[in-house]
Order: C-alpha cells, then structure tokens, then sequence
C-alpha cells in the first residue's frame, strides 16, 4: 500500500521509516513524503502517482497550502476518485475536526502521532 505523508516538518520522513521499518521491509507499506501541500499536489497530478497513492496522511498546519486546503483540492476539485485522507495536527481543536470531516476526511489524528494507532489503522487498509 503506496502511502503519501504530507508535512513541513523535516524529520517527519525519519520518524515513519523507523516506525514502519518492519512493514516497510515486509513490502506492505511503501512512503513518499511531500514536504508542503504544493508539492503533493504536483506529486499527484502525474497520473501515475495518482492511481498508486491508497491513503494520503497530510498535516494541517503547513506554510503556504495548508492540509485543509490540499484535502478540499483533492476531494472537491480532483477529477478522478481521490485517495483516502487522513489529517495530522499538533491542535486537536473541534473546528480543525469538523472542517476535516466535512471537506471527507477519512480520520483525524492528533501529534504527537501515535503510532501504534495509527498501524491499527492502517492495517485493515493494507489488506484491500
């Protein structure tokens, strides 16, 4: 399962290999990362990259897109059927929540990521 993981911060791309390395390795998730909403888009317009990407992870809070911009651009002005979408944010607020959920966010998770969730997750997604 072809995950992509949206956020600004830098040792985001760390953190899930070393959390994932054992699934990584056993080839049921591979990870792109995209460092701002701008570039994911750019990722996902190549269809190629599209149609292989199952569930996007997008934080909210980023410099210049923000994850409920690129969620809104992914679900309402994408042509094709978009991936699953699952927002991240250090601010676990109603009004992040509610908007996610409305824009067809799949799930909201809060930071500090919990990972041993967030493979519970994941899982049942990876089996189909």
């Amino acid at each position: 399962m072809k995950i992509l993981v949206v956020d600004d911060e830098a040792d985001v791309r760390f953190l899930f290999e070393q959390r994932f390395r054992r699934e990584i390795r056993e080839g049921l998730f591979s990870f792109t990362f995209a460092f701002s909403g701008e570039e994911a888009l750019s990722y996902l317009t190549q269809e190629k990259h599209y149609s292989e990407v199952v569930l996007i992870l997008s934080d909210i809070n980023m410099p210049g897109m923000s994850g409920l911009e690129l969620l809104r651009n992914i679900k309402v002005d994408h042509p094709n059927p978009p991936p699953a979408v699952m927002m991240i944010t250090a601010y676990g607020d109603e009004n992040s929540y509610a908007k996610a959920m409305q824009l067809g966010a799949a799930d909201f998770l809060v930071k500090p990521i919990d990972f041993a969730l967030l493979k519970q997750k994941l899982l049942p997604l990876s089996n189909g």
